[in-house]
């Protein structure tokens, strides 16, 4: 082979890294536009891959999961300054899971103890009745609160995260604007 060819030969040939991302299936798109920024793309040479639309990717094990196979040009200019850009990129995305994941902890945690303080109250009412002699009154005390507290935990719960909704979608917002900030750094990057 003549040496000509085999220059040839070498120019023809890239050579990538890999990344595995695994995501939500509600945010596959927005992770794959954002890695877009930073030289990745999706590889469509993985074997275990689902075509869905015109995106390659694989059915993770937890059904609502999707993992993500990103392929990028290891000869990619700025490399560096895009790796740096990246980790911010994804520092920022597990900011905006915590915020959405804590709209509804405490809403739980405090409609579960509503739920278990009006079930100590039912079984109260229940020994005041089968007590001897029966404690209607205190069966009565009792099983207004029960009751009450079984039917509030799911109008408590929708309050708190309306309530908790409202001081956290600011943060939110600020967050995907520094996510469109240096995605637009990184696209600049690139060209």
């Amino acid at each position: 082979m003549a040496m000509s060819e085999m220059n040839q030969q070498n120019k023809e040939f890239v050579g990538y890294e890999y990344m595995e991302v695994s995501a939500d299936t509600s945010k596959t798109s927005f992770l794959i536009d954002g890695y877009k920024n930073f030289g990745w793309e999706i590889d469509t040479n993985r074997s275990e891959k689902v075509l869905r639309g015109n995106r390659r990717t694989a059915y993770h094990p937890n059904r609502n999961k999707v993992t993500l196979y990103l392929k990028r040009n290891r000869e990619i200019m700025n490399k560096m300054e895009l790796s740096g850009l990246q980790r911010k990129f994804e520092a920022c995305v597990r900011d905006i899971e915590k915020l959405e994941k804590s709209r509804s902890i405490l809403a739980i945690v405090l409609a579960l103890a509503v739920g278990i303080i009006s079930t100590a109250c039912m079984a109260g009412s229940v020994f005041a009745v089968t007590a001897q002699p029966p404690r209607i009154v205190l069966c009565i005390l009792l099983a207004i609160p029960a009751f009450t507290g079984w039917l509030l935990p799911v109008f408590f719960f929708k309050r708190l995260v309306e309530i908790r909704s409202k001081a956290v979608n600011p943060l939110i917002k600020e967050k995907l604007d520094e996510i469109y900030e240096i995605c637009e750094k990184g696209s600049k990057l690139l060209n």
